[in-house]
């Protein structure tokens, strides 16, 4: 078998992480081709081309500093230089670029070339969820797959031992791709519902929004618990109203994608921190991914309101008031402090 040519779509916190990962196992095993390519936006870092500073240097010193890449991870300014021959993209940007990625490289791509999202996040479509593997598909024509799980970049580089889910319906493609980022500290389970992978890596962000303003309000530990439960509820429902494919079973929710990337995103992360100082602060979601992310974008009030239109299209709104206080929250100035009034008549049975 030839083979396998990687390229990893997306340099920041994240995507240097998996790159990380995925440069040391493609040096490894004859599967894969030793190089990595991976697309670098470019920007200037103290006066220099990031690129050129991971290149010789090894480190993406903005997005992921103190850790050091495999030499043969090799950062590429242009998208088209980068995608040139791969069999596997890897695509981890924020959801809101992909489109714009997917115009560029379509026509350049082998057709026969396989995709896998580790981007979290969904958008509306014309017959409700469609999902960000969904919009690569239809633009590329390529076979996509999900990698989702309680995967908090810097403790994934930091080599400490987690676990992950790979969506994917076929089982010789889930063994390559298992084989391309399963570590002795990154454990890799490969499930065939790759929508319910995909939509719990999207929503789960929402449920951490909400636990931020918990953090933010002071609320303690019980309050906390009780969003994430009631969080975790809005998320099967939301998957057995908008999943297209089949009977949802609950049993994904117990993988690392489900309760345990919940669990972790709600304690840590990005989106908790925000929701935190959103409530301490009073600026804006805006101001606040300025000040306080580095660069990074944030993809749970966005999500939010992805959501707010989905629900609110099939009259179900009633029905999922922590989704809705934490859009209400974040776009329409509803009082933070009210939050958890939304949740006491929360549905019992959803």
């Amino acid at each position: 078998m030839t083979a396998k040519q990687v390229c990893i779509i997306g340099s920041g916190n994240w995507g240097s992480a998996i790159a990380k990962i995925v440069g040391a196992n493609a040096a490894k095993h004859s599967t894969f081709e030793n190089t990595v390519n991976m697309w670098v936006f470019e920007e200037m870092v103290n006066g220099r081309k990031l690129s050129e500073i991971i290149n010789t240097e090894h480190e993406n010193v903005k997005y992921l500093p103190g850790h050091k890449l495999p030499p043969n991870v090799v950062a590429v300014p242009d998208l088209l230089d980068a995608i040139k021959g791969a069999d596997i993209l890897i695509f981890v940007i924020p959801h809101q670029f992909v489109s714009r990625a997917c115009d560029i490289i379509k026509g350049h791509i082998k057709t026969d070339a396989l995709g896998l999202s580790l981007i979290k996040g969904v958008n509306k479509g014309p017959d409700g969820v469609k999902l960000i593997t969904d919009v690569i598909r239809e633009k590329l024509g390529i076979t996509m797959t999900v990698l989702m799980g309680a995967n908090l970049a810097n403790e994934v580089a930091d080599e400490k031992f987690c676990e992950t889910t790979i969506g994917c319906k076929s089982k010789a493609h889930g063994t390559m791709l298992k084989e391309l980022v399963q570590t002795q500290n990154f454990r890799v389970t490969v499930v065939e519902e790759a929508d319910v992978v995909e939509i719990c890596g999207a929503l789960k962000n929402i449920v951490a929004v909400g636990t931020g303003f918990c953090d933010g309000l002071d609320f303690g530990n019980n309050t906390k618990a009780a969003v994430i439960r009631l969080g975790l509820m809005e998320m099967i429902a939301f998957t057995q109203i908008f999943c297209t494919t089949g009977p949802v079973s609950t049993t994904t929710f117990l993988e690392s994608c489900g309760v345990a990337d919940l669990i972790a995103t709600c304690y840590s992360g990005r989106n908790r921190k925000i929701g935190e100082a959103f409530a301490r602060t009073g600026k804006s979601i805006e101001e606040l991914e300025k000040e306080l992310l580095n660069g990074q974008k944030l993809q749970g009030p966005a999500t939010a309101a992805e959501v707010h239109q989905l629900l609110e299209d099939k009259n179900q709104l009633e029905n999922f008031p922590l989704f809705n206080a934490v859009y209400q929250i974040c776009y329409h100035g509803h009082p933070v402090n009210e939050f958890t009034a939304c949740l006491q008549n929360h549905p019992e049975h959803m």
